[in-house]
């Protein structure tokens, strides 16, 4: 059974300033082809929600609702939640990914 996914505003925010980037320092076509790779993740995460890991940071702390797949370089980060799969945040892995994790997700 496949779930939903959803993209949180900040996720979306993240998605496009991910494209805006790589579109400005690289080219356009490799943006829209790392966009389509990002959504077959999403896809991924549809029909195998919990095959991602705890993120370090957060595990650090005992928090293990939230979970977390690579597309190197980026981490996204998604909770499983009622039945549907909530993208939390679309990051650069060398960003101080602490300091961006307690900003975003438990300062809420």
């Amino acid at each position: 059974m496949s779930l939903p996914v959803f993209l949180t505003d900040g996720a979306a925010r993240d998605l496009e300033e991910v494209y805006d980037y790589v579109a400005q320092n690289d080219a356009p076509d490799k943006a829209n082809r790392l966009l389509d790779q990002i959504e077959k993740v999403f896809t991924s995460l549809s029909e195998s929600p919990q095959r991602g890991a705890y993120p370090k940071e957060l595990l650090a702390l005992g928090i293990r609702e939230y979970r977390e797949v690579f597309f190197k370089p980026y981490r996204i980060i998604y909770r499983v939640l009622d039945k549907a799969v909530y993208i939390l945040l679309i990051v650069n892995g060398r960003r101080d990914m602490q300091a961006l994790l307690q900003r975003r997700l438990l300062e809420t």
